[in-house]
């Protein structure tokens, strides 16, 4: 094992900056912490889940209403980074999520803006046409209007995060693997390729690497492969954001997809949500175009955007690092009290990455946090037993 020294010695350690990771980084190094942030490769990269250009931020979360105070304390914190960091990083443009009137997504949406009253505009589908005419509603669809949604700019997110962290003090080694970590006299050890690291408290936010270091933890996760398509808007201003067009979310009967409008670039973004295929290792995944992916996005194109034009100019893979009920697990480690981690953010995370760094830098360094992430403890997977 390769000797530590003093200048090896941190007050905390943070496995992965990505959107997470990057975000506790800043936290804990603003804070006054000596922390240092450790990564495979070089951030933002294209390797994991923290990048494609753009991610839908939202309020009213069909996913759970739990989830709004977060969202609430997300916007701020989004807001103040980019004053701080003088970038564009959020854009205002909307949201229209459309779908069955009895399907999963709407009838959520409206449950959630009930309870944290939130300000969400329900539209038929005659009303959807009416005002969106570049999108395909048939009337077997209703739809929920969110004004507040809007774009996160996500490669900048994480540069904004990093560059506030090293200006705060902290130290950032990248190109370098983790190989795995345990704790020694009340000491966290991080092993790399090269080097021994200590530090009185370990962050964990390793995305689709999460297996590898929290095995002990009893909360499976599976990783999917999704891919991001992105269309020629061509010279229809309807799908340009600066002429009103929002960005969307459909639950047909063969999927759910999502997209952003075109935000100056001439192209619109779109994917599936739902479905993915299972990847084994994410260093190896299979990059190419997926011929069943483009199958079912030029099937969704077909119904619901019937003026963007097939073929694609631009195509990436993410990964999904899914839990079984498809909600994020952010936690102290139940055997190391030292180390805190988050993990299984099943697609829906990045909008919360800045809270959820917050969260791990109070519980690092105070042992508990004000924020409300007790629905995503850990024990709820086994709480049965």
């Amino acid at each position: 094992m390769a000797a530590t020294s003093p200048t090896n010695t941190y007050q905390a350690i943070v496995v992965g900056v990505g959107g997470v990771g990057s975000a506790a980084l800043f936290h804990l190094a603003r804070r006054g912490a000596r922390v240092l942030g450790l990564d495979r490769f070089q951030p933002p990269h294209g390797r994991g889940s923290s990048h494609g250009e753009t991610r839908i931020i939202r309020l009213a979360y069909f996913e759970h209403p739990d989830y709004v105070p977060l969202l609430r304390r997300a916007y701020e914190l989004w807001r103040a980074l980019a004053q701080d960091s003088g970038k564009e990083l959020y854009r205002q443009t909307g949201l229209l999520q459309a779908g069955p009137a009895d399907g999963h997504i709407l009838p959520a949406v409206l449950d959630c803006a009930l309870r944290h009253d939130l300000q969400v505009e329900p539209l038929s589908a005659a009303e959807t046409r009416r005002r969106y005419p570049q999108f395909g509603m048939p009337e077997s669809m209703s739809a929920v209007y969110e004004e507040s949604a809007g774009s996160l700019a996500v490669e900048d997110c994480v540069l904004a995060h990093l560059r506030a962290a090293a200006t705060a003090g902290a130290e950032l080694r990248t190109d370098e693997q983790v190989l795995g970590w345990s704790v020694v006299d009340g000491l966290v050890e991080v092993r790399t390729a090269g080097h021994t690291y200590r530090a009185e408290r370990l962050v964990i936010a390793a995305g689709a690497w999460t297996p590898r270091l929290l095995d002990s933890i009893g909360v499976p996760v599976a990783v999917r492969r999704k891919s991001l398509f992105w269309f020629p808007a061509g010279h229809d201003a309807r799908y340009a954001a600066t002429d009103g067009c929002p960005a969307f979310l459909f639950e047909t009967p063969y999927g759910i997809f999502y997209g952003l409008p075109d935000l100056g670039g001439g192209q619109v973004k779109v994917a599936e949500h739902s479905g993915g295929l299972t990847v084994r290792d994410p260093l190896t995944v299979d990059r190419d175009v997926d011929p069943r992916d483009v199958t079912q996005i030029e099937r969704f194109l077909a119904a619901h955007l019937p003026a963007l034009a097939p073929p694609h100019t631009q195509h990436a893979v993410c990964l999904y690092t899914m839990t079984a009920d498809e909600h994020f697990v952010v936690d102290t480690h139940p055997h190391h009290p030292e180390v805190v981690f988050a993990a299984g953010l099943s697609g829906h995370g990045f909008k919360f990455t800045c809270v959820l760094g917050e969260a791990l830098a109070q519980l690092s360094l105070d042992g508990s946090t004000p924020l409300p992430i007790e629905f995503l403890s850990h024990t709820r997977f086994h709480s049965a037993s």
